[in-house]
């Protein structure tokens, strides 16, 4: 465990030592201070939808998650529509941030329909909600996601921030079957294939969560990353990140058959 944590560690520097990227434009979703969306690159080109992660948490916003916007928009020809959304300490929580993912996406639909939504982390859980859901019927590239909330919350990750989400441990059995996707019924594999690209070496969510989520579901693809940890796979530079933004490129229609959200 001591070496995989320092590969987290080290991974998070990377990511955090980047400077942020400020947005080609900037939209509201609702009035609120956090129901924005960033938007980055060309405005004619294939529109893919950014879910960050920081465990649902006030503390961690869109920011740190620019320079892969900035990027899937300079080096992939991508629109990439990043979001925000209320989170636990700032009138997020269930039912504030289910309910801004759901609005964020609609809101989209009208700047021009999603070809593929990804997340990272809590946004990868986020992203795995929204498919079980039927919100996001497009192709879904989660990054090291929190796909299956009860086995978080049993193993205490991030200081019971599942907990948190959900309004407290009093809660968290009557919740979990609406917000965890491992609880779920599967995306339809013929609207909303899914892909999960996990790192071995996670400190910060193990790559079990992933494994448990896909086991079982047609639709769920899992590609485990040998000596990656949590925050490779969206650090521009790295290998994790080039695979991500092949994932996503391949399914933002540059390749045939693809469906947009919500088609």
């Amino acid at each position: 465990m001591p070496e995989t944590a320092s590969v987290c560690e080290a991974e998070e520097a990377a990511l955090l030592g980047l400077a942020p990227v400020a947005p080609s434009a900037t939209e509201r979703y609702g009035t609120h201070p956090s129901q924005v969306i960033d938007l980055y690159g060309p405005s004619g080109g294939p529109l893919v939808a950014v879910l960050h992660g920081g465990f649902w948490r006030e503390a961690y916003d869109r920011v740190h998650l620019s320079p892969l916007a900035a990027a899937l928009a300079g080096g992939y020809g991508l629109r990439v529509a990043l979001v925000e959304y209320r989170r636990v300490g700032g009138g997020g929580g269930r039912p504030g941030t289910f309910e801004d993912i759901r609005a964020a996406l609609d809101h989209l639909r009208g700047v021009g329909e999603p070809r593929a939504l990804a997340g990272h982390s809590a946004g990868g859980h986020l992203a795995l909600w929204a498919a079980s859901r039927g919100l996001a019927r497009c192709p879904v590239v989660a990054a090291a996601p929190v796909a299956d909330l009860a086995r978080a919350h049993e193993l205490g990750l991030s200081g019971g921030a599942v907990a948190e989400l959900l309004g407290g441990e009093e809660h968290l059995a009557a919740r979990l079957p609406e917000a965890d996707p491992a609880l779920l019924p599967p995306p339809d594999p013929g609207a909303a294939p899914v892909v999960l690209l996990h790192g071995a070496e996670d400190a910060d969510v193990p790559v079990e969560l992933s494994r448990r989520y896909a086991a079982g579901r047609s639709a769920v693809r899992l590609v485990e990353l040998p000596g990656t940890g949590h925050y490779a796979p969206v650090t521009p530079g790295t290998a994790a990140f080039a695979l991500l933004a092949e994932e996503l490129a391949r399914y933002a229609g540059r390749a045939p058959g693809n469906r947009a959200c919500g088609t």
